[in-house]
């Protein structure tokens, strides 16, 4: 696959999304309409003093966050972000013109969002215009989670993950589900190039049952050459699935897995909670 790593830790996310955009890279913009129905259906299904919380893993710039808690599509972030006038300003006067650009388009109804992730300028980015309530620079694939992490965590209900998947095991997310004392649902979109049964099983540890979309995936980003298009093919298919009219029609694609208390996957089948998005 084609390394995108030096856009991930810049002091902001002007290149991540001018690199990005040629690629049509999209899987926020599937998971804005996902992540706000789980969280009405797992908030509804559970008993907790309150607001909920949600955890975004691997948060990058709290890009998530932002398509959760404002009136905004992930098209109208690559349009501020590629803009002229935001390709003028320093990082610093950015983060201010971005706090105004986000409160003015905050929901009336937005929820507490922590984000975790393994670059320190993506998160100070996200917090600092106010993304999210925190952010926590850490790595929990090699290096314990901090206290104040695992404190932050105690109210998730909804776990969120867009991106970085393949990177992640159950060491990130033992932890995490070790200090969080009520129920919680997670919600991933995964390659379908690589495995999520680890985590699955690690998850299932924790009394959660994990399900997958089916008949149903989610474009990614285009592939920049033939030989990513050929290794996403052969990837798919020695992971017995079909590549044909996804990864053979120019695009890697995710599969939607979701893990809940098995009361709740009985209450809501996977498939109402796609419906209309």
């Amino acid at each position: 696959m084609t390394s995108f790593d030096d856009i991930y830790n810049q002091p902001d996310p002007r290149a991540y999304f001018r690199a990005l955009g040629p690629w049509e890279y999209q899987s926020p913009h599937h998971a804005q309409g996902v992540f706000r129905r789980m969280l009405t259906f797992c908030e509804s299904s559970q008993d907790s003093e309150g607001p909920a919380t949600v955890l975004d893993i691997c948060c990058s710039y709290g890009i998530n966050a932002a398509l959760l808690n404002h009136d905004l599509a992930f098209d109208d972030l690559y349009a501020h972000y590629t803009s002229a006038q935001a390709t003028a300003l320093s990082t610093a006067e950015l983060i201010q013109w971005d706090r105004e650009f986000y409160a003015a388009h905050r929901r009336p109804d937005p929820v507490r969002v922590i984000g975790l992730d393994a670059a320190p300028h993506a998160v100070s980015y996200a917090r600092a215009v106010g993304l999210l309530d925190e952010a926590f620079a850490e790595n929990l694939e090699t290096a314990p989670a901090s206290t104040a992490l695992l404190h932050a965590a105690r109210r998730t209900r909804l776990i969120t993950v867009t991106g970085g998947s393949s990177f992640l095991s159950p060491r990130t997310f033992q932890p995490l589900l070790d200090s969080i004392p009520g129920p919680v649902w997670v919600a991933a979109f995964v390659l379908r190039t690589g495995s999520y049964q680890p985590i699955a099983d690690c998850l299932k540890l924790y009394g959660l049952v994990t399900e997958k979309a089916a008949d149903r995936t989610f474009p990614q980003r285009r592939f920049t050459s033939a030989q990513e298009q050929q290794y996403a093919i052969q990837a798919v298919t020695a992971a017995g699935e079909d590549p044909r009219g996804k990864e053979t029609d120019g695009y890697f694609h995710t599969a939607l897995f979701l893990s809940r208390p098995a009361a709740d996957a009985a209450r809501t089948p996977l498939a109402d909670l796609l419906q209309s998005i």
